[in-house]
């Protein structure tokens, strides 16, 4: 049972924990989820929640006046409050990653995912940022469970195909250019400029794999646990498997290979008598 129970925590299967809080650290019904949002008292990622707000944030490509905004003018935005939030964030100790959302719904948009390389760096950063205020508007930092962006974001927007667009469940990750990217993260050590994709493309061989897909409630799709077996069960099978060799019985002799065995026995014992 505990197995189980185990192998289902975080996707559908799981009745008792919320799947989307657990992989994405926001969930759409908020305090009315009907499952478990369990909160990490410790985590090296923290999430600022709706922090960035775009300039076109009541239709996208206009302005509150109704004006178009050029999208340059929006990326030059974007850029400013990455390096702002970075600079601020990297006094308390190394960034692994600083992920903004480009999402739409209520409980995706502006979220920013900031995760450190330590856990205590985290911790740091969310007493610090108590009672802080960006833009006239309250920081609300809190611990995130995410430590795998790969899980987080959304495949089919990296690939510019998410049919759902900005009301996605998963994270549409706003991207930075190449040159601030190497700026601002090329004072750490061993840094190498990723691609726009940031999650690594699977070996061809485990693709379907890969983008295999279990439906919610709600009719959306997420990465569920039927993929390749986990580092625990791969263990747990190997375990069985030398478990069964070690028991298994030798094969017996026959009648006449025992005969020419104590032959051979008693004519060892007689030499040495002699």
């Amino acid at each position: 049972m505990a197995e189980h129970l185990a192998s289902i925590f975080g996707t559908e299967k799981d009745r008792v924990n919320c799947p989307f809080y657990f992989k994405i650290g926001a969930c759409r019904h908020g305090d009315r989820c009907s499952r478990l949002h369990n909160r990490p008292t410790i985590s090296p990622t923290l999430l600022l929640s709706n922090m960035y707000q775009r300039p076109d944030m009541i239709t996208p490509g206009v302005d509150a006046q109704g004006q178009p905004i050029d999208p340059k003018k929006i990326q030059e935005h974007f850029e400013d409050f990455y390096e702002d939030i970075f600079e601020e964030l990297s006094k308390f100790g190394e960034i692994e990653s600083l992920n903004i959302c480009d999402n739409l719904a209520d409980h995706m948009i502006g979220n920013v995912y900031v995760q450190f390389k330590e856990e205590d760096q985290a911790a740091a950063a969310v007493q610090a940022l108590q009672g802080r205020f960006y833009s006239g508007r309250p920081i609300i930092a809190d611990f995130s469970p995410v430590t795998d962006f790969r899980e987080a974001t959304c495949r089919q927007f990296e690939e510019d195909n998410c049919n759902r667009g900005g009301y996605c469940n998963f994270m549409h990750v706003k991207m930075i250019g190449r040159d601030l990217r190497r700026r601002l993260f090329g004072r750490y050590r061993g840094f190498k400029v990723r691609s726009r994709s940031r999650s690594s493309s699977p070996p061809r061989g485990h693709r379907r794999d890969y983008d295999r897909r279990e439906r919610d409630r709600d009719g959306n799709y997420y990465r569920g646990g039927h993929g390749r077996r986990s580092s625990r069960e791969r263990h747990e099978k190997d375990r069985k498997k030398r478990s069964r060799s070690r028991s298994k019985s030798p094969v017996r002799e026959g009648s006449e290979e025992r005969r020419a065995r104590i032959e051979q026995w008693n004519r060892e014992r007689e030499e040495k008598q002699q």
